[in-house]
């Protein structure tokens, strides 16, 4: 979208730039001879002053549009980013509580001594 705004402005800005270096009202564009009086060349030029303003329109909007696009796309990163820290954290809780679950637990060698002892007799 924004460069169709450019192209527009660009015709737009073509148009005044013939305009302005003609001394006559006798245009000759692409090998056409254009001759226009007052009336037409008033219609020519709001039709250009209208060329370059949907230019700048529709260069406005893309750009606000573009904008708000990146902030959405901003925040959600943000989001992710918090959620992920907040695993991580979750994650290193729980391997802290399991470790220490492992220190109070007795170990697994004593258990299978005891058991296999209860049964020998």
């Amino acid at each position: 979208m924004i460069v169709l705004g450019m192209i527009l402005i660009l015709l737009a800005g073509a148009a005044f730039a013939l305009v302005l270096t003609e001394e006559s009202s006798r245009y000759i564009l692409f090998g056409y001879t254009f001759e226009l009086n007052h009336v037409e060349m008033f219609l020519a030029g709001a039709a250009a002053a209208a060329v370059l303003l949907l230019g700048l329109w529709v260069m406005a909007s893309a750009s606000r549009r573009t904008a708000r696009q990146r902030r959405r796309l901003r925040t959600a990163r943000a989001e992710t980013s918090d959620k992920v820290a907040r695993l991580e954290d979750e994650k290193r809780n729980l391997e802290r509580k399991l470790e220490r679950e492992h220190k109070h637990a007795p170990a697994p060698d004593d258990q299978l001594v005891a058991r296999g002892g209860d049964e020998r007799r």
